[in-house]
């Protein structure tokens, strides 16, 4: 909290939305604890092979955040104007709605192994287990607040306008991108329940059916969100110059979001055969070798922030085809065929 200023200094952020963006990322820091509980709980319900729940939670917080966004930042009917801060209020009150359901539901439907804080353990081989598989997707997810925090000094670079533009649309994509993150969750947790039962020949069809659920659904948003992206961004705010350019980010980025309906699937199905080493490179790559410096270099051509989206938009193609190609033809197949 007490570093707000500073972090917020060293991304470039506009003299002119300093107060908002401290403001903001205030109540995101709180939301931060509240995001790893809501993982946790539900990767407790996948474990044990309860995936549909924790798929319920995630479309249920999705659309709750969806809703109160606009009721939030535009102050509609009895709900209070917040402005961005609306946004990050709106997140937090879905993932603590996440959370305190996902802990009532855990504690009735498994009565006989309730949640008793003073019965937990720690076991050394289960922390080195924890630890080899957890560590790589923390890194992962580091990487990739990393990669964001690059994207935005680039864009703090321009405007105020594509600051808040921008920051807007990070909001759209996480929304487009949550039934795809269900997917993953749901291809993890059945490919490690199939590699447990030593039927891994199972997991094509979790690819196959992944990708063919996820299509139809994020196609749908996809040409939504480039049809109508001046009415999308209205919902969230009301200057023109911040709409116009966030509809040309959803025009530009908008026909990226099919990838999601694949690279999330495989993705889940590589963390669920506990290579995360291997996904946190598949990041590292994504990320580190072809956004970021793509963005740096399209976004001072005559592009301008137009690069910066571009430079998104590829980064997601790349995320796809890396993530199939090391799916199709990495290691861990082989490894894989010795254990079962």
């Amino acid at each position: 909290m007490m570093l707000c200023d500073v972090l917020l200094n060293l991304l470039g952020t506009p003299d002119e939305i300093m107060t908002l963006a401290r403001g903001y990322l205030k109540i995101m820091i709180i939301n931060f604890a509240g995001l790893y509980l809501s993982y946790l709980i539900s990767s407790i319900l996948r474990g044990i092979g309860d995936t549909v729940v924790p798929m319920i939670f995630v479309i249920a917080s999705t659309v709750i955040n969806a809703v109160l966004d606009p009721l939030l930042i535009l102050g509609i009917g009895p709900f209070p104007k917040l402005g961005l801060n609306g946004a990050a209020y709106s997140d937090l009150i879905a993932t603590g709605l996440m959370i305190v359901s996902g802990l009532i539901y855990i504690n009735y439907k498994y009565k006989k192994t309730p949640v008793n804080p003073s019965k937990l353990l720690l076991e050394k081989r289960t922390v080195v287990e924890i630890l080899k598989i957890g560590l790589p997707s923390f890194v992962q997810q580091m990487l990739i607040s990393l990669g964001y925090a690059f994207i935005i000094i680039f864009v703090n670079r321009f405007s105020a306008v594509s600051t808040a533009a921008f920051g807007i649309a990070n909001k759209i994509d996480s929304i487009v991108a949550m039934p795809a993150m269900a997917m993953m969750m749901a291809a993890s947790a059945l490919t490690a329940q199939n590699i447990g039962a030593k039927q891994p020949e199972k997991i094509k069809d979790i690819l196959k059916y992944g990708i063919l659920i996820n299509i139809p659904v994020i196609l749908i948003i996809s040409v939504i969100c480039m049809l109508f992206p001046q009415a999308i961004m209205h919902a969230f705010v009301k200057d023109a110059d911040v709409i116009q350019m966030g509809v040309n980010y959803l025009r530009i980025v908008g026909a990226g979001y099919i990838f999601f309906s694949v690279f999330y699937v495989s993705n889940g199905i590589i963390n669920g055969a506990g290579k995360t080493i291997s996904t946190m490179v598949l990041s590292f790559i994504s990320l580190c070798v072809v956004r970021i410096p793509l963005a740096g270099i399209l976004s001072h051509t005559s592009l301008g922030v137009n690069g910066i989206w571009i430079a998104i938009l590829i980064s997601f193609a790349a995320s796809t085809v890396n993530s199939l190609l090391y799916y199709f033809y990495g290691r861990w197949r082989k490894e894989l065929k010795k254990t079962s």
